[in-house]
């Protein structure tokens, strides 16, 4: 599938091998990534099928569709062939992808381990490019009553405001929390600023009888607990 037929039209290939006759043919599942997206665009350029541009985005993102989720309006319209129409429909369709995650992780509501929050968080904010900061509030039963962005910021760093987060808590009567924030870097270890504001968290919500039962650090495909590293 590497020259896609030598760029011949879509019209003109075996109806087999059209990825909207081979959905139709052979479900969703037979398609691959490039013949997905191809779905999305619609339609190619002069020069290129639809499936030859949609190779084209996907190599620009590594062959990667966590990566791809990463690029911005910007990247994808900087690209030969997506306009602003079509990079919103990439773009949409990743984000009801994330979703979709989203909800099959809260339906599970009960925090049990360290990796139950770690989902949570990462189908939140797993792939952004930027750090934020989250927080999922407990019942005394552990299960889970919301979960809440608290700030967002640049690459290397976000704000955390304490009495934000003992508002929300107190709103929703939340019996306990787990903090939560990325890395974009793809690096977990706690810099220091991270482990004072652990401390202090952990000492107001002490103060408020609402405790701070982890802090979890999320990198690409792992994370740090402070709970399991007993350094909470």
């Amino acid at each position: 599938m590497e020259n896609y037929k030598n760029h011949i039209p879509i019209r003109n290939w075996a109806e087999d091998d059209r990825p909207r006759e081979k959905f139709l043919l052979k479900g969703r599942q037979s398609l691959s990534d490039a013949e997905l997206l191809a779905i999305l665009l619609g339609s190619g350029t002069r020069h290129e099928s639809a499936v030859d541009l949609a190779m084209k985005i996907l190599r620009s993102a590594g062959d990667n569709l966590a990566e791809l989720s990463k690029m911005s309006l910007h990247d994808l319209i900087a690209l030969k062939g997506i306009g602003q129409a079509r990079a919103m429909i990439i773009m949409a369709a990743l984000e009801l992808g994330r979703r979709k995650n989203e909800s099959t992780v809260l339906c599970r509501q009960r925090i049990s381990r360290s990796g139950d929050a770690c989902e949570i968080f990462r189908s939140a904010m797993g792939d952004r490019p930027y750090e934020e900061f989250w927080i999922i509030l407990l019942n005394r039963a552990n299960k889970v009553l919301q979960k809440c962005n608290i700030s967002e910021g640049g690459i290397s760093g976000t704000v955390v405001d304490p009495k934000k987060i003992f508002k929300i808590s107190l709103d929703h009567h939340a019996s306990s929390i787990i903090l939560g924030h990325n890395h974009p870097s793809g690096v977990v270890t706690p810099s220091d600023a991270d482990n004072r504001i652990t401390k202090k968290l952990c000492e107001a919500g002490a103060l408020l009888d609402i405790a701070v039962i982890d802090h979890l650090i999320l990198g690409e495909d792992n994370y740090y607990s402070y709970a399991d590293e007993g350094t909470l």
